[in-house]
């Protein structure tokens, strides 16, 4: 079985920064692409960052300039880095991975991990 662990939401003033870590653990073979996205109230869910086995990176037009997506291979886990947070990056932040444990490619969802950029 395959897990998803999201971890470093929590509440920031705007300006100020945080660092989402997920880590998937089990049976897994390779993972060939990870990525965040995040669902604000009453919107729906949006890409944030992407990030392929090669470390190729895309970011949504909001952020860029402003997050970083990191991979660790060795550790299986997707970093984000955030920085200069606004109140409209409010959301929970879904970590999402694409991966196989010897068959096809699957998709993975975090539970989620809640950032709120709020004075």
């Amino acid at each position: 079985q395959v897990q998803l662990v999201e971890s470093g939401g929590g509440l920031v003033q705007p300006g100020g920064s945080l660092r989402l870590s997920c880590t998937a653990s089990g049976s897994i073979f390779n993972i060939l692409h990870m990525g965040w996205y995040r669902e604000a109230p009453g919107k729906q869910r949006e890409l944030v960052a992407e990030i392929t086995s090669l470390g190729y990176t895309n970011y949504a037009g909001s952020v860029k300039g402003r997050c970083t997506i990191s991979r660790d291979n060795a550790k299986n886990t997707v970093y984000l880095q955030m920085s200069a947070l606004k109140p409209e990056d409010t959301a929970v932040y879904y970590c999402q991975v694409t991966f196989t444990i010897g068959g096809p490619y699957m998709n993975y969802w975090g539970k989620g991990t809640l950032v709120t950029a709020s004075s």
